[in-house]
């Protein structure tokens, strides 16, 4: 959850030392199977894009199975709303079966909200926006576009795959995807202008011209082959192991969606032990590739910098803040614990890090006008930032996290939620 320009420190703060007085009966008990560790926190927060918002955030975490053969199934969840009429609702899910022999991931949300966006490609503001000042539009030159773009509309999403270990931590399996976009309002756009001043494209309404669909509602429905490596000890904080993922997604229009395509999804990540006897005191590496490999993708579908399953990737920017027809991530992050409570020693902790992001964007044509592309990794975009962590329960690992960060264009802000962001 990605909250800019917020007061809650302090509220943060005395909601995890609420949680550890509540659970410090349960502290020093073995996990135990069924049981089921439950955590809120109330969201109140500022931003410029959604005025105030509030509302509450949940961490919900069991073992489904014996302990000492299944790992911790995790899911996060939230539900928000904005003084600027913004509904957010996700859920978000990692379940083992016991004995892990089926690892189920979900993503499920229903946004009715808006979002700025800035154009396809990761450079300098020339480079990502479709309005450079040279383009036109039934025979006039279009306005040089120089600020984000703000998008109003509703998405829904339901991705659910199935994995099945083939042997010890290695899974294959199948999933499906539906993404919905509607009700789109390209707050920006204005082709004619009341005032005879030069017509507005925008980077939505020029790349949904150009693959020839409706600018203001669109469709992606497809199935996905799944392979999957997971080492890690908990899924929620882990002190060691590696997740190497990859997703091969097709969506034909026979399933439903607006346009046939086709992605790709590579992940890895990998955390090193930096004491023998403080294990949270690590180095954990993530970096994922996110590719449009056929087809058009339509503008909001479009690979994007935030939009993993748990939505943690480019802290310092916001959700979407890069898009492309590729992107690629990179993230490294220091942990280590600064100090604890008799029953929780791991309680008070830190964290550093650094990310980078580049996006591409294909050449493409639109109404006698040239777009030109951006290669990958022609310009790369960094942040960093550091945080803190409050561990709510040692059983299952249970994080509140607050971070800041900053990255380039102004981009700086505070990034609260509930385990680590890889």
């Amino acid at each position: 959850m990605r909250l800019k320009y917020t007061f809650i420190a302090m509220l943060m703060f005395s909601v995890s030392i609420f949680a550890q007085e509540k659970t410090d009966s349960i502290k020093s008990d073995a996990p135990r199977k069924g049981k089921v560790y439950f955590a809120p926190m109330p969201v109140i927060a500022v931003n410029p894009t959604f005025g105030v918002l509030y509302g509450l955030a949940f961490s919900t975490n069991a073992f489904l199975g014996d302990p000492e053969t299944t790992r911790m199934s995790t899911s996060l969840g939230s539900v928000t709303y904005s003084t600027k009429k913004q509904l957010m609702f996700t859920f978000k899910t990692n379940v083992y079966t016991p004995n892990e022999d089926w690892i189920l991931m979900g993503d499920w949300r229903y946004f009715d909200t808006s979002q700025p966006t800035f154009g396809l490609g990761t450079g300098p503001q020339s480079a990502k926006l479709a309005g450079a000042g040279s383009l036109e539009y039934e025979g006039k030159p279009t306005s040089v576009i120089d600020d984000a773009q703000m998008m109003e509309f509703k998405y829904l999403r339901f991705h659910e795959s199935f994995l099945k270990k083939i042997r010890t931590n290695f899974y294959i399996g199948a999933g499906y995807h539906f993404d919905w976009h509607f009700d789109i309002k390209d707050n920006l756009l204005d082709l004619t202008p009341e005032d005879k001043s030069n017509p507005v494209i925008t980077s939505h309404y020029a790349h949904s011209k150009a693959i020839d669909i409706d600018d203001k509602e669109y469709i992606l429905s497809g199935l996905s082959l799944n392979v999957l490596y997971d080492s890690r000890d908990n899924a929620a904080t882990p002190y060691k192991g590696q997740y190497a993922l990859a997703t091969y997604r097709v969506n034909p229009t026979f399933l439903g969606s607006t346009k046939g395509s086709s992605t790709l999804w590579v992940e890895y990540r990998k955390y090193i032990s930096m004491s023998k006897t403080k294990p949270q005191n690590l180095i954990g590496f993530w970096t994922y590739g996110s590719f449009q490999t056929s087809g058009d993708l339509p503008y909001l579908d479009l690979p994007a910098l935030g939009w993993d399953q748990f939505g943690r990737s480019g802290r310092a920017y916001t959700q979407g803040r890069f898009r492309g027809n590729n992107v690629m991530y990179a993230e490294v992050e220091y942990r280590f614990r600064l100090a604890g409570l008799k029953k929780n020693p791991d309680f008070f902790g830190a964290v550093v890090f650094a990310n980078a992001t580049t996006a591409s964007r294909k050449e493409y044509s639109y109404g006698g006008n040239k777009y030109e592309g951006v290669n990958m990794f022609e310009y790369v975009e960094p942040a960093a930032g550091l945080g803190f962590r409050f561990m709510i329960n040692a059983v299952t690992r249970t994080n509140l996290t607050l971070d800041y960060a900053w990255g380039r264009y102004g981009s700086q802000g505070i990034f609260l939620s509930f385990n680590e962001s890889f």
